[in-house]
């Protein structure tokens, strides 16, 4: 099997997958569901990345606007790019998740968790920053596993061709 076959495809379906993800925050606040029945919303960040081209001809545009402004990145949309890297924020219950997200191999960089908590009380177990440290970023790929799940839900079934259209729409709008 050729490697690099399978990375472009790899890469293909997460520039897909992180393209709809700002699409679909763009348009409203989706609310997904944990198996533990627990609820959470997520929003694009203001800070993305879009590449288009290949080899040499490659392009990307990288964009950090506090202000929200991200014009420059859709222009790129508008002319063939996708999105390769975005910053991600999970809510749940008041608590919140950032982190990055690399569309060509779905790598997570610079994640923030919600703070463990600081005290230390006479008896308590030494691993349990530790251990709460390690859970909530469990929660976070959980998260992360059910909107890509979701995604992929959508793009194996027959509404993708609509699903993509309104994409479409969006870009062009």
């Amino acid at each position: 099997m050729d490697l690099s076959l399978v990375e472009r495809e790899n890469n293909i379906l997460g520039q897909d997958f992180l393209t709809w993800l700002w699409y679909k925050t763009d348009n409203d606040s989706p609310l997904f569901q944990l198996r533990d029945n627990r609820t959470f919303t997520l929003q694009m960040e203001q800070k993305l990345s879009v590449q288009g081209g290949e080899g040499e001809t490659k392009s990307t545009t990288t964009v950090s606007s506090p202000g929200g402004e991200m014009s420059e990145a859709k222009t790129g949309l508008l002319h063939g790019k996708k999105v390769n890297k975005a910053q991600i924020l999970f809510t749940m219950d008041a608590e919140s998740w950032l982190v990055s997200l690399s569309a060509s191999d779905f790598g997570l960089s610079g994640l923030k968790t919600p703070k463990v908590s600081g005290k230390d009380e006479e008896g308590d177990d030494p691993d349990a920053k530790f251990l709460e440290k390690m859970f909530l970023i469990e929660r976070c790929v959980d998260m992360l596993d059910v909107v890509y799940g979701h995604f992929l839900a959508l793009r194996l079934s027959r509404d993708w061709a609509e699903e993509s259209a309104r994409v479409k729409l969006w870009i062009n709008g």
